[in-house]
């Protein structure tokens, strides 16, 4: 679900350690920790978003935002073209949150708060100074993590373009009970990687944005084709809708080819699709017509452990105790998820009891605390 075009997490445990072997040519930044270290304060209110210091230097770079408003909100930096360079996402009243993030190379870029979780959002220049090398690039272990990641993406890329194909195409012919049934299919591949596909902020909306989306952006894609399928009936122009999610995927796969993946990108996004399962999947939020929600909780909850399977051999060397902690409590929400699953799908979220719901909440909350800890450990 896209928290940009919705009514869409990137948390870790804040730190300030540089990747193992990423060194800076830049000096150090002063912060509100008065200059002895530490992550950059946020205060993210309803119309201001102050961040304590305009620069920082190349290298791991870490937020601490503190929501000081009534909306719930969200945090940003952004490279140029709006490409997400890290996101925290899901930020009530009164909380923190931490973004850990790692910026190699030297510019501008942008910061943003959004309260509401819509909109632009509030902005401001954000520089990085010096150039500091990948963390790939100086630790074997991380740069295999990430090469296996990227493999997995890949892969689920190649079954993604056909498989929305199968569903556009049956759309296309006017075959509602086939279209009804590839739709959760489809969205599997697309939910499993949704963290990258989100890092590009012109696909995402396209493909994933919802009907109370934000004013003046155009309803297309998943959804829009959910609801033909589902409550009004194919439309005159849901065969272009279909066409133009095709498109969209393909145009995903070719940008996702030369994409440069960081280690902290995989332990952000392995917890933002946990927080993608609590706000859009728990809450019926996400396929408000079809009911497929469990699906994508599937998918989502896979995704993140892929992400973290391509980590596992560092953290294992950095922290022992929490591969097995993290192996525990995937197999509670996995063994959980099978009580509802049906022949080779899931029960729908409106045959689910308030009883089966608090289940799932607090078996992803329990699963999404080890998995916060990771981004820490992996920068460690």
């Amino acid at each position: 679900m896209s928290r940009r075009t919705a009514a869409a997490v990137l948390a870790a445990a804040a730190a300030a350690a540089v990747l193992a072997g990423c060194t800076s040519t830049a000096p150090p930044a002063e912060n509100v920790s008065g200059g002895q270290g530490g992550p950059i304060k946020v205060s993210a209110a309803d119309s201001s978003c102050d961040v304590a210091t305009r620069e920082a230097p190349a290298g791991t770079i870490s937020f601490t935002v503190t929501n000081t408003g009534s909306k719930v909100t969200e945090f940003y930096l952004y490279a140029t073209g709006d490409r997400i360079m890290g996101e925290v996402e899901n930020i009530g009243p009164g909380l923190t949150r931490d973004l850990i993030v790692e910026v190699p190379d030297g510019g501008a870029y942008t910061t943003a708060c959004k309260p509401g979780m819509v909109g632009d959002g509030i902005r401001a220049a954000f520089t990085v100074t010096g150039n500091a090398q990948r963390s790939v690039d100086q630790n074997t272990r991380l740069a295999e993590a990430t090469a296996g990641y990227k493999r997995y993406v890949n892969s689920q890329l190649e079954a993604l373009v056909p498989k929305t194909q199968e569903f556009a195409d049956a759309v296309k012919a006017g075959d509602v009970a086939k279209a009804k049934a590839l739709f959760p299919v489809s969205r599997t591949y697309w939910e499993r990687i949704e963290p990258v596909a989100e890092s590009f902020s012109d696909i995402d909306p396209k493909v994933d944005g919802r009907d109370d989306g934000e004013p003046g952006v155009p309803f297309t894609g998943y959804h829009r084709l959910e609801k033909d399928l589902w409550e009004s009936g194919l439309q005159p122009d849901s065969a272009a809708m279909a066409d133009a999610l095709v498109a969209d995927m393909k145009d995903l796969q070719n940008r996702v080819a030369t994409l440069e993946l960081t280690p902290v990108q995989l332990a952000n996004g392995a917890k933002e699709l946990l927080d993608e399962v609590a706000t859009g999947k728990i809450t019926g939020e996400e396929d408000r017509y079809s009911h497929t929600d469990l699906w994508d909780f599937k998918a989502n909850v896979e995704g993140s452990q892929a992400a973290v399977a391509a980590l596992r051999p560092v953290i294992d060397e950095k922290d022992k105790a929490l591969g097995p902690l993290l192996d525990e409590r995937f197999a509670a929400v996995d063994t959980l998820l099978e009580q509802y699953r049906v022949g080779d799908g899931f029960r729908l979220y409106t045959d689910l009891t308030d009883e089966d719901k608090k289940k799932m909440t607090d078996a992803v909350d329990a699963l999404a605390e080890p998995i916060s800890q990771v981004a820490s450990v992996v920068t460690s």
